[in-house]
């Protein structure tokens, strides 16, 4: 063989070795770039699972943590919020929600008429709260009322201030009720309510949890909405055909406490 040749099979050798050389460099450089990218995406979407799971808990933080019961609280689960005797022979179910119109219609209906058999012993009364109109109308008033009264309930003073938020209740899509200065303001005319612990329960939302398991236990009962009325477990309001007055309802009352 003439050393021509064998100096072009030499050259040809090495331009092979040469590009075998540069073809390792590059797939070790695409499968770097390749277990990167990997990284990237394990990052990025664990990321995005932390971005979850902390918007998740942002989510539990407004409608969990510890039940605080407001003070003198009774019945199941310490939900109801009393008026009246405990030794009086009937007991007047109501459940309201400080939003709904219904229920301002039935308390200024039924107001003086109720709180007068509650004084003279003749019937006990257990209110219980619920978050309807906030959950068909959006906001957060029906809650916050409720957390209110549920502060009110600690300072002894629940039944003026109930009558003193369906007496002021805003319209049904205005959302004052979601403001605590609003709440706050309107307690003062309640003599002696507002007190800076009545003010930082309010603020603070003290009772939200409580509200939300009083609200769960409506949903549960599967009741058709507020005001739902019962005296001693029988509902009593709501029939069009055979509407509730106060005459009937004192009359109702005393046939009761007669068995």
């Amino acid at each position: 063989m003439s050393e021509k040749n064998r100096e072009a099979k030499r050259s040809a050798r090495e331009r092979l070795t040469e590009e075998r050389e540069r073809q390792k460099a590059r797939d070790k450089r695409r499968r770097a770039l390749i277990v990167g990218a990997a990284v990237v995406g394990v990052l990025g979407l664990a990321a995005v699972v932390g971005l979850l799971a902390a918007n998740a808990g942002d989510d539990e933080k407004d409608t969990s943590g510890p039940v605080v019961v407001p003070k003198g609280a009774t019945g199941e689960d310490e939900l109801t919020l009393p008026l009246g005797k405990a030794e009086a022979k009937s007991t007047l179910t109501i459940w309201e929600d400080f939003r709904c119109p219904a229920c301002k219609g039935f308390e200024d209906a039924f107001r003086a008429t109720i709180h007068d058999l509650a004084d003279k012993g003749e019937l006990k009364v257990e209110y219980h709260l619920a978050t309807l109109i906030d959950g068909n109308m959006g906001g957060s008033g029906s809650l916050r009322a409720a957390n209110a009264a549920a502060c009110a309930q600690d300072a002894g003073k629940f039944p003026a201030y109930h009558d003193v938020l369906f007496k002021n209740q805003p319209a049904e899509t205005d959302d004052a009720f979601g403001k605590n200065e609003k709440l706050i303001d309107l307690a003062g005319q309640v003599d002696g309510l507002v007190t800076d612990s009545f003010k930082k329960c309010v603020e603070d939302g003290r009772h939200d949890s409580w509200v939300v398991r009083s609200n769960k236990a409506f949903e549960d009962a599967k009741l058709q909405g507020t005001p739902t009325v019962l005296l001693n477990g029988k509902s009593i309001f709501g029939d069009q055909k055979n509407p509730l007055t106060q005459q009937k309802l004192r009359q109702m009352v005393r046939d009761a406490n007669k068995g």
